[in-house]
């Protein structure tokens, strides 16, 4: 396993989980647009390195 695909996947989760926490306080929709595609793009990049 790569030391970047590692960096990306854990970039990922953490976008994941800001996701779901600024789902939970009703922050504005775009906001968690950007960091839902973030959290995609960076595990997608991840995932592709392995």
């Amino acid at each position: 396993m790569n030391t970047y695909s590692t960096l990306f996947i854990l970039l990922g989760l953490f976008l994941a989980g800001g996701v779901y926490s600024f789902w939970q306080q009703k922050q504005s929709r775009s906001l968690i647009a950007i960091l839902a595609i973030g959290s995609v793009m960076a595990l997608a990049a991840g995932l592709l390195q392995l």
